[in-house]
This record gives C-alpha cells, structure tokens and sequence, in this order.
C-alpha cells in the first residue's frame, strides 16, 4: 500500500535567513518577518514563531507589524531564494529517506515512502529522525505520513502533533475534523464555503458532489477524491543534473516478475557503464516503475561502500521485486544512482600466493537491505570507564579507530540497556551479596569475584564529581554469572544511593 509523507516547515523563509546569515543572524528570541509586496503595499509574508507570538500575521501591513513589536527584525522577501533553497533539501531528503521526493512549494516537501520506511526502524522513527534532524539544523518542521498526499498534506499542517501517523485505509476520520482550508483549495473558496456553512472537511464528505460541482468547480471533488484516494495524484521526483540515470520505456507495458528483472539487468550494466566513465561507485540505487495508470513505484537499495558490480547490483535490486505491485503494467522503468562516490580502481590477485582480506560488503548489503540499515552495525570502543559509555554504535565498514576496551577486568558479554535495581542481602562495606531476586527470582551465590571499582565522570556531570559503583562478578548456583554492582562505596550516602543493580550477564 502506498504511503506518503508531507513534511511541512512551518517558519521556511525565516529559518533559511539564519542559516544564512550565520554568526550575524538575529538572536533566536528576537522576532523576525520577511515583508515583500503586494502592489504597491509592503505587507508581511512570513513570521516566526517569536513574532508570531507577539501577535504578528501573514498578511498583515509592515507598519503595523513594526508599531505592535519594538525592535522587530525586518527583510526582504526572496521567492526565488526560498524555492531553490527548498529544491536543494528536497535533494538532500532524496539521497537519505526515499527514492521519490519533490519539493511541496512555498514551504513543503512530499514524500512517497512506500516500501522504505523500514530502512528507517519504522514510520514512527523515520519521521522523529526526520524532524529531529531538521530540527537541529535550525529548521522547525512538522511531518505526518497517510495512504495519499492530500491526507498527509492536511494533517501536517493542521493537526496537533508534530508527527503524524495515519492508519493505513482510506478512511476518512483522521481529517474529518479539520477546517476546509487543509484541502489546499483555490485562494477565496474556503471563505465561500464557510459563508454555506461548511466548516470541516467532513461536511463536505457527506454532501452530493453535482451541486459543489456546480457552485465551485470541480477543484473541490478532486481535492476530496484525492484525500480520500479515489483518484491519483502522482509525484513528480525531483533530478538533480549530475544524477546519474538511465530508463528504458516499453510499447507494450511489462508486469511479469521475470520480465521485470531481465530489465532490471540490462539498466544495471547501462548505469555500470556511466559509473565507470565517470570513475564513481553507487551507494544509492533507485528503481522507479511507472505505471499505465499514472501510479509509481519505487525500491531502493544501498550499499556500505562504493560499488559497480553488475551482478551483485542486480541481484539487491531483483530481490526486491516481489515488493513491486505493478498493477495493469509498468511502462516505464528509470533507475539512478541517487548517491554515488569515487571508485578506484583495485589491482586484481592472480598469485595464490597473495593475499587479501575478505570482503564481507556484499553480506552486509544483502542483509542491511532486508532488515535495515541501522539493524546491521558493529560495536566500537570509547575511552570512557563507565561501562554503558564505553561502547557506540558505528557502520558495519566503519574504519577501525584503533581503540580498545581494558582488558584488566572482563566484561559481560551482554549489557543490559540500562541497569536494573536487583534486591539482595550482602555485607558491608565490601563483601559481595550473598544472595539477589532479579525480575522475581531469588539466586542464591556460590562464588564472587570483586569488587571493582568505578568513578563517576566529575568532568561530564556534577552529579558524578564523588559517585562511585562497585562491581562484582558472581556466579549463581545454577552456575550462571552476573555482572552485579553497588551505587556507592557502602558507608557515604554522598557517594550513592547504596542500592543493588544488575548490569550485565557473562556468556
């Protein structure tokens, strides 16, 4: 089923001028409006959220926003600034999110995510990663993901929430409540409509369409048809001018599963050929399948470096096939290196008495691109002594660092993700437990090993300037080993609350 996300940047024209403006950009607090004309008056055009605040509206005449707010910061309005600025992070959301992205003019983006949110670890965490990164960009960004553009469009913008999930179904409740104006309508009908009495878009659901029809025109059916996914409306992708792409259009449209990967095939060695001649690798393949019926679909796979192996490019991109639902026929295939880097070329062993390390890409590309890129990683030393900082996440070809953990003290083979408090019965100030209940289980213990003392980082956290945990290795009964510690030193209260906690489990 297909699924779209409307990301919608509510402040566009104010964020893009302190990003550009940089170190001289007004402070964050200090109201900011981008004024420009409408004939011969100098109105405001965009807001942000601390003029907003301070009761200044779109629209509104620039003299009176500059008497209602003291020291308002005022520029000039920039159109074409703002659409090219919004093409490019258009690009930049193609290359990282989805194959089927295009700008949503003045202050959108729209996003056909089928088949791509589980790259992501889900809807849910694509649109948080989304937002959040946007966020810390200096951009404030509202997104909500439905079956169709018009749901998603109205549910960005006028629902609650900064993130938005609509159930799969066209059904229509999640904007039955919204005000007409969420169905992007002509400039003056949502007025019209109201003067009759139409308020919400679920007013209008219910009505008979010939006489909307008749008073309006047929914008408004399509609208609601749209919404509710009675008719289509595709999404023209953006193109960057360096993307590397090739296509292959057919008289006679193709659905066949085998037909649809000897194509495949045959625009894997094209694209190999325009990779080579540029000197470049893909990391980021996008097979778009335009329908008969206007409809597209798309797959996407990568790659953890550079690549431009026919063959394995083929067969990531063939084992996605089953996802591709190609209605009454695909009459156009287009497929492009979304995100492609240089490629050296490398010398070739023939001497079986060289040697070279394995290389294990091809695996972790087949398997990141089932279950996910942020599934499939590997985990890396940090110079830390506390023991759940001690380890990050990083790409399973990451180049190794060179760090190592210490190795004077083993350490479990499992770490909880955080540690649970565990109920036992020990001596202080030193002596391991001689007992613990964990998730409602009493263990009794037959061997300890401890304890090991653990500083708080008084540089990181004041709370840590003199917090202490000592941990103990412990052997249960059933010959099971725990990593179990103390949060304090068992006499200062300041060091720690003195309470049990279980933090790893030995292999």
């Amino acid at each position: 089923m297909k699924r779209v996300v409307s990301l919608y940047l509510p402040n566009w024209s104010t964020d893009r001028l302190r990003r550009m403006a940089g170190a001289a950009a007004p402070r964050v607090d200090a109201p900011l409006v981008v004024v420009g004309r409408a004939g011969s008056r100098r109105i405001v055009t965009a807001a942000d959220a601390a003029a907003a605040a301070l009761g200044v509206r779109v629209g509104m005449p620039a003299a009176k926003a500059q008497a209602l707010v003291a020291g308002l910061e005022i520029r000039d309005a920039d159109p074409a600034a703002d659409a090219e600025a919004l093409e490019r992070l258009a690009i930049w959301i193609l290359q990282r999110v989805a194959p089927i992205v295009a700008a949503d003019p003045p202050d959108g983006i729209v996003i056909d995510t089928t088949g791509a949110d589980h790259l992501h670890g889900g809807e849910a965490a694509m649109l948080d990663g989304l937002v959040g990164r946007l966020a810390m960009s200096g951009l404030a960004a509202r997104a909500a993901v439905a079956d169709t553009w018009g749901v998603a469009h109205a549910l960005a913008r006028f629902a609650s929430a900064s993130a938005m999930i609509a159930a799969p179904g066209h059904d229509p409740s999640p904007i039955a409540a919204l005000p007409v104006e969420a169905l992007r309508l002509p400039p003056g009908m949502p007025a019209a409509l109201r003067v009759l009495g139409f308020e919400r878009i679920g007013d209008l659901i219910a009505q008979p369409r010939a006489p909307l029809a008749l008073r309006f025109g047929p914008a408004l059916g399509r609208r609601l048809d749209q919404a509710l996914g009675r008719a289509a409306e595709p999404i023209e992708p953006i193109r960057p001018a360096e993307l590397t792409e090739v296509r292959r259009a057919f008289a006679e449209p193709i659905s066949a599963a085998e037909t649809i990967a000897r194509y495949i095939g045959k625009l894997v060695d094209a694209i190999c050929v325009q990779l080579e001649q540029k000197g470049q690798g893909a990391r980021r393949l996008d097979l778009i399948c335009q329908r008969v019926d206007s409809r597209g679909q798309a797959i996407r796979v990568g790659m953890a470096k550079p690549v431009r192996d026919a063959k394995r490019l083929s067969r990531l991109l063939c084992d996605k096939i089953e996802t591709i639902d190609p209605g009454f026929g695909i009459e156009m295939l287009t497929l492009c290196a979304t995100v492609a880097e240089p490629l050296e070329p490398r010398q070739m062993v023939t001497s079986p008495l060289e040697t070279t390390e394995p290389d294990i890409s091809d695996l972790i590309d087949t398997l990141a691109n089932r279950v996910g890129e942020r599934a499939i990683y590997r985990a890396a030393p940090v110079a830390s002594d506390v023991p759940e900082r001690s380890v990050i996440r990083v790409a399973a070809l990451a180049p190794d660092i060179g760090a190592s953990w210490p190795d004077a003290w083993p350490r479990p083979a499992r770490l909880l993700l955080t540690p649970e408090p565990v109920e036992t019965i020990a001596l202080l100030p030193d002596h391991p437990p001689v007992s613990f209940t964990w998730r409602g289980v009493r263990r009794r213990i037959r061997r300890a090993d401890g304890p090991e003392r653990v500083f708080g980082e008084w540089w990181k956290r004041d709370a840590e300037l003199i917090a202490i945990r000592d941990y103990f290795r412990i052997e249960d009964e059933a010959g099971e080993r725990y990593w179990l510690y103390r949060a304090g030193d068992g006499e200062d209260e300041a060091t720690g609350s003195q309470r049990w906690f279980i933090h790893g489990v030995f292999g």
